[in-house]
């Protein structure tokens, strides 16, 4: 009877002790916001009163982020949503093996989504796997897998294209020093694809007064387009060989209209 009593009060103990040890494991910081969305709100603006004659510069480089504006944030609509979903701390569940799952919902428009999220921690570097079911379609979808440095200064991430179609789509590798100094490329991988290669290389950097770049590359046109502005003043500056026809920088003002550059 004593025997028995020992084996069940060691039972208790050992199963006290694995749940202590499960709810002290703390899991791995994600990756910021930023690390997979990039900022397109300065060049999102209305433009009531911009002309294509009076505007030249602004307008160019607008259209130009823009494009890719619609890529990131409408085409992939559903693994962006469910990303700034994941960073609004949500309870992640050790599974054991330096493995924890953050499981949440998420809308997209009128649509509803799960999402499971692992993260998976290795000596220097968290390994992310985002798994999205969506009733009654598809179920436990990679939509995209990363690895991030554990000090939360640099990372990548692969994005596939969809349940029906999960070849590779979109890379992204960030960067990040402070708080307001860091940078987010997103390339095109598509297998094959006549774009593979292209990108936009958003950054911002609080030691200039031009504070924030695009430098977007056109693959098809081998052709690169330089934006510098300020996030605060909102004056700016763009270089483009193709469009313009020189490699010079063009300028506008802090109410967007073309000026000379100093």
């Amino acid at each position: 009877m004593k025997t028995l009593k020992s084996i069940s009060l060691l039972l208790i103990l050992s199963t006290a002790l694995f749940s202590s040890c499960k709810k002290d494991k703390d899991a791995p910081a994600l990756p910021p916001e930023s690390a997979f969305t990039a900022n397109f709100s300065d060049f999102n603006q209305a433009a009531k009163n911009i002309t294509d004659t009076t505007s030249v510069n602004w307008l160019h480089s607008a259209i130009n982020v823009g494009v890719w504006n619609v890529i990131i944030t409408v085409g992939l609509a559903v693994p962006v949503a469910s990303y700034v979903e994941a960073v609004k701390n949500h309870p992640a569940d050790y599974q054991g093996d330096n493995t924890w799952l953050w499981t949440y919902s998420f809308n997209v428009g009128s649509n509803s989504f799960t999402a499971e999220l692992y993260g998976v921690l290795k000596s220097e570097t968290v390994e992310w796997k985002m798994y999205i079911t969506k009733s009654g379609e598809y179920t436990h979808f990679l939509w995209y897998s990363g690895v991030s440095n554990i000090d939360g200064k640099h990372g990548t991430w692969t994005l596939y294209n969809k349940p029906t179609d999960p070849s590779e789509l979109l890379g992204i590798e960030w960067n990040r020093t402070t708080d307001s100094t860091g940078n987010i490329k997103y390339t095109n991988i598509v297998p094959g694809g006549t774009e593979n290669g292209g990108y936009i290389l958003y950054g911002n950097d609080s030691e200039t007064d031009l504070n924030a770049y695009y430098n977007i590359y056109n693959k098809g046109q081998d052709n690169l387009i330089q934006i510098e502005w300020s996030q605060t003043v909102k004056n700016g500056r763009v270089k483009d060989i193709k469009k313009f026809g020189d490699d010079v920088w063009h300028c506008w003002d802090e109410t967007l209209l073309d000026i000379d550059c100093n």
